[in-house]
């Protein structure tokens, strides 16, 4: 068992902080609002710190002096620079990782010899397969014949508090899982689509402009 520090609770954080913790090891994460802690799962067992991550006395509450890695994933670039710096230079953590939005600024710092991982290949993944209608279809899984794709849904915002039983009749399609907060969630009959879950769902191919059409939209009266 090892330990490992985590700067930035979005979803990414909270993705690494579960995987972390289910693999044996002890985490701790850090993020300067203590409302981003609720993004972690109920029973989450590791430290959780509230404050800046570049700050050696935050850092120290988190345990970095025994830290095995440190990964700095929040939503600023120079901030994840800076901390992955003071872990590395101050703290001699051996394993550092850097999140980084700009590829410029990326690629610039690995030459510095500081590790990172571009968010860009992955955003951009993301918006293409909103704007272009051949990836959006193109789905995570087609079935032998083709007739059936399983792909992401948008949902107009009007669906929050919904169940997910009613999303299903009125688009007549089949919710395969819901990715919330980073995890894999099987929705059963009292499941209700929450702000910031992704949707994946099995369709007919040839209904696909029509569910998109349909769920663009507010609910209509009988599934309010």
């Amino acid at each position: 068992m090892a330990h490992f520090v985590i700067m930035g609770c979005g979803r990414v954080g909270a993705t690494l902080a579960h995987t972390l913790e289910d693999a044996g090891h002890s985490v701790a994460i850090i993020d300067q609002d203590d409302r981003a802690f609720r993004r972690l799962r109920q029973g989450f067992t590791g430290r959780k710190v509230t404050g800046v991550g570049f700050d050696r006395d935050t850092l120290k509450q988190a345990g970095v002096a025994d830290a095995y890695a440190f990964a700095a994933v929040s939503s600023g670039d120079n901030s994840n620079i800076l901390a992955t710096r003071v872990a590395r230079e101050t703290f001699h953590v051996p394993h550092v990782v850097a999140r980084i939005y700009d590829p410029g600024r990326a690629e610039i710092y690995q030459r510095l010899g500081i590790p990172t991982v571009a968010a860009v290949r992955w955003s951009a993944d993301q918006v293409l397969r909103r704007i272009l209608p051949e990836q959006h279809l193109a789905g995570d899984f087609r079935e032998p014949s083709g007739r059936l794709v399983l792909a992401e849904l948008d949902l107009n915002a009007g669906w929050i508090g919904h169940r997910i039983s009613s999303i299903e009749k009125a688009a007549n399609v089949r919710i395969a899982y819901l990715t919330r907060f980073g995890e894999g969630l099987l929705p059963d009959a009292g499941t209700a689509y929450q702000d910031g879950d992704t949707v994946h769902a099995m369709l007919q191919v040839d209904r696909s402009a029509q569910v998109a059409q349909i769920l663009a939209k507010a609910p209509a009266k009988e599934f309010q």
